[in-house]
């Protein structure tokens, strides 16, 4: 699927195995990949990235984290829970990948204490990146009761908050977790 948004002069690009968008300022420039993408349009936007140094790069570990550790731990634990499950009957890889997500919401969890987003400035990118893995290792994976996110009340009330925004409402509607 191509995307083309002729006030920013950009392309989006879906479903070539991932997500890319080409940028038309006089030269043309390819951004790919989730975090570079987030971090492209906040500077561009003036949004969602705050201006003050410390929030900023605070904002921009948050983001990290999740590529570094939330997506692929989320994932790799989605993989094995839902839909490796019938091929590999080895108990090694949902256990690990169970207790990893438990850990990565742990530390959500402590960080949210307090809190109303993952950055004191407000909502961020960072939330952006990491509150719709949280939805789906419940809804996407069904794992829910596996990873006790129950036992996450920060990082459950942090999710609402985030889904209560309405244009994020809005934009959850466009690719549906399911």
């Amino acid at each position: 699927m191509i995307v083309i948004f002729a006030a920013w002069n950009l392309i989006i690009i879906v479903g070539v195995g991932f997500a890319g968008i080409v940028v038309s300022d006089g030269k043309p420039m390819n951004v790919f990949e989730s975090g570079a993408i987030l971090l492209y349009l906040a500077e561009k936007s003036g949004k969602f990235l705050s201006q003050d140094p410390r929030l900023k790069w605070e904002t921009i570990q948050w983001v990290f984290f999740q590529m570094g550790g939330i997506g692929p731990m989320f994932g790799q634990f989605g993989h094995f829970f839902k839909y490796a499950k019938d091929k590999c009957q080895h108990p090694y890889p949902v256990e690990r990948y169970t207790n990893e997500a438990k850990r990565l919401l742990g530390v959500l969890e402590k960080r949210l204490e307090g809190r109303e987003f993952l950055i004191d400035g407000g909502y961020s990118i960072a939330d952006i990146a990491i509150f719709p893995w949280v939805g789906c290792l419940d809804t996407g994976y069904g794992g829910r009761e596996k990873v006790g996110l129950d036992n996450f009340p920060n990082v459950m009330a942090w999710k609402t908050r985030c889904l209560e925004r309405p244009k994020t409402a809005k934009g959850m509607t466009v690719c549906k977790i399911s």
